[in-house]
């Protein structure tokens, strides 16, 4: 962990729009900012985008909300006069395909509705559980692809005020998560590239998920077994794969940190599955250390 103190530098801005690959604990690490940050007396607002809704369960005294395509674009036709298009289109089923024959809309329209919440001053903090790494860099780039797209009208006047404030580290920065594992590691420095070029907005501390913090293991010759026979094999063999992964370990942090020029945070590992409301708290412990 680098020398930041690292909730002040992941709350410095409005909105923090939290991206990942697959499986390296995004949703999680929403939850622990979040958490931190609500513990430290902010006024923090939860965003899910994926619709899985599990983020009530483990902030279940914050404010999650649920953001939807269909449902911002629903949103912004009604705000622009055309409510009884909307609901047309929402009855017959037909706004859910627009984003298909319009790409990028559906995404525009989700930033939209954020933009206009960070506007409202409601919050001291905005945590989106964004999409995973992949799709992060389309859903950022959405604003700049229509504003080049469209020239005149209001999506096109939505798309420059989104890029107003991806662009603004003080409104809005991206935390990018991974593990310390070789094909997390790639895709975070594949994406934040791309994001830094292709949308201009800048990234917030890298935020390393399950990184081993346990004591050291002795060398297996020094180790007295005694008499004991059972289980000897499986727990040199154990301790073998520890050893391995803390090696992928230590090289891939150090290849990260040559890569990326962000400091990063480290969260200590902890069994994936049944996380627990407590388990968020101990985490977010972390980071105000």
């Amino acid at each position: 962990m680098s020398n930041v103190n690292p909730l002040a530098d992941l709350t410095s801005s409005n909105v923090v729009i939290v991206a990942g690959k697959g499986g390296v604990g995004k949703t999680t690490v929403t939850a622990v900012l979040a958490r931190a940050a609500a513990d430290a007396g902010q006024r923090v607002l939860v965003i899910e985008l994926d619709g899985k809704r599990a983020l009530a369960e483990l902030l279940p005294d914050l404010d999650v909300r649920s953001i939807s395509a269909a449902d911002s674009l629903e949103e912004y036709l009604i705000e622009h006069g055309f409510k009884r298009t909307a609901k047309r289109l929402v009855s017959t089923g037909v706004i859910d395909v627009i984003g298909t024959a319009a790409p990028g809309i559906d995404d525009l329209v989700v930033l939209g509705n954020i933009k206009k919440l960070e506007r409202s001053g409601e919050w001291d903090l905005i945590v989106v559980d964004g999409p995973a790494a992949g799709h992060a860099i389309t859903f950022l780039t959405s604003a700049s692809g229509l504003l080049d797209a469209v020239r005149g009208g209001p999506v096109r006047d939505q798309a420059q005020d989104v890029l107003e404030m991806l662009r603004d580290p003080e409104r809005c920065r991206v935390l990018l998560v991974t593990l310390p594992e070789t094909t997390p590691v790639n895709e975070l420095i594949e994406t934040s590239a791309a994001l830094e070029v292709r949308v201009g907005v800048q990234l917030a501390s890298l935020v390393v998920n399950q990184v081993d913090v346990a004591d050291p293991l002795p060398e297996p010759g020094d180790v007295d077994f005694g008499r004991a026979r059972a289980q000897v094999a499986d727990a040199l063999a154990a301790a073998t794969f520890r050893r391995t992964r803390l090696a992928v370990q230590v090289a891939e942090l150090d290849r990260l940190n040559s890569e990326v020029a962000r400091p990063q945070i480290h969260l200590s590992a902890r069994p994936v599955a049944g996380l627990s409301p407590d388990d968020i708290a101990a985490l977010a412990e972390e980071l105000t250390r």
